[in-house]
């Protein structure tokens, strides 16, 4: 059986913690910087946890990351 491929996009931005986590960037700072407010550009700096949906969908794009 050959081996299933890993889709590269899903490998750049998402990261597989230990406990099996899938962690990202947060959504919402690629542009329009000026009409958020600081409050919301501090709090999504970083990388946060993702949502057990999204955690479910990313790892079908990575399956030997688990």
């Amino acid at each position: 059986m050959p081996k299933m491929k890993t889709k590269s996009s899903a490998k750049k931005r998402f990261k597989v913690t230990a406990t099996g986590k899938v962690v990202g960037g947060s959504a919402g700072k690629r542009h329009g910087m000026i009409k958020r407010s600081n409050d919301f550009i501090r709090d999504a700096r970083g990388t946060r946890v993702l949502s057990k949906p999204d955690q479910k969908l990313a790892k079908q794009y990575m399956p030997y990351d688990r």
